[in-house]
């Protein structure tokens, strides 16, 4: 189990480069919060299959018992998600995918901020260096040596989107840490569920009420909404039960590959030409991976 958290991590990047690519696709025929949605809707029956799933085949003695700090984080954890995946939709629409998912791995550097400053977190020498260095990459890598339409409005969107992913991720690991009388990945399973329940029911309430043509538009984009579904699902999956088991800002470290699939993505699916200043930053991301990996 001690490195476990390495193949849950890798897991989640992988799907998460998917899922960002099957957004980009969606977000042109569905608006945003549609698109949001399509995040979670699917995700929710397949979250219940796997805790499901997961009793089964690893049964444990013990109850599960929910602490009222673990609702909150929930609620605040789900609505961070839901903000920080529409702040990322709406990168899509002002510049190319792999800046889009760039801007939003500032995620890492400041999950470190935050998580040393309010939560006691604790982080080695190296780990903090694997950090500085995944974040300088990420920089290099989102340039992408154009800065054409680069303004404050797009700093903000994009630092806005990597803030709200780090208060989700750090709010879904103390939620974990509250549900202490489970193995890890009951809790995460239990945070995963709870955590995509309460993003489902919220955003269909309000799109029934105030936008029930985005629901058809999602309707009319079935199989693609499907598609963000399932690896959503596969993606917080990984992220979560990773991060029941290690520190936020290394798990968000060693997940920053995910630029790596999102580059590929973007020259093979996409057809978007990468820029020579990318092949600095890939270096500098695996120097940085490794650094987490040995911290």
């Amino acid at each position: 189990m001690a490195f476990s958290w390495i193949f849950f991590t890798l897991m989640a990047a992988f799907m998460q480069a998917w899922r960002n690519a099957f957004q980009k696709q969606l977000s042109t025929t569905v608006d945003v919060w549609g698109v949001t949605l399509a995040r979670f809707i699917f995700g929710l029956p397949f979250a219940a299959l796997y805790l499901s799933c997961l009793y089964y085949y690893k049964p444990v003695e013990s109850m599960v018992q929910f602490t009222p700090k673990f609702w909150i984080y929930v609620v605040i954890a789900g609505c961070s998600q839901i903000l920080a995946t529409a702040l990322m939709v709406q990168r899509f629409k002002q510049k190319n995918y792999a800046v889009g998912v760039g801007l939003a791995k500032s995620e890492a550097i400041l999950a470190a901020i935050i998580g040393v400053t309010f939560l006691v977190d604790h982080l080695s020498f190296l780990a903090w260096l694997g950090v500085a260095l995944g974040g300088y990459a990420v920089f290099l890598l989102s340039r992408g040596g154009q800065v054409t339409g680069f303004s404050a409005r797009t700093l903000a969107i994009g630092i806005g989107s990597g803030l709200s992913f780090a208060i989700t991720s750090l709010l879904v690991r103390e939620a974990s840490l509250e549900l202490t009388t489970l193995p890890t990945l009951h809790r995460a399973a239990w945070i995963l569920l709870m955590v995509i329940s309460f993003q489902c029911l919220s955003m269909l309430i309000y799109l029934t009420i105030f936008s029930r043509q985005t629901l058809v538009a999602m309707w009319q984009r079935l199989g693609l909404t499907f598609k963000v579904s399932v690896c959503s699902f596969m993606a917080s999956l990984g992220w979560f039960t990773a991060m029941s088991m290690v520190s936020v800002p290394v798990v968000k470290t060693l997940g920053q590959i995910e630029i790596l699939f999102s580059m590929l993505i973007s020259a093979y699916f996409f057809k978007e030409k990468l820029a020579r200043t990318e092949h600095w930053g890939l270096g500098l991301l695996v120097i940085a991976a490794i650094l987490v990996i040995w911290a």
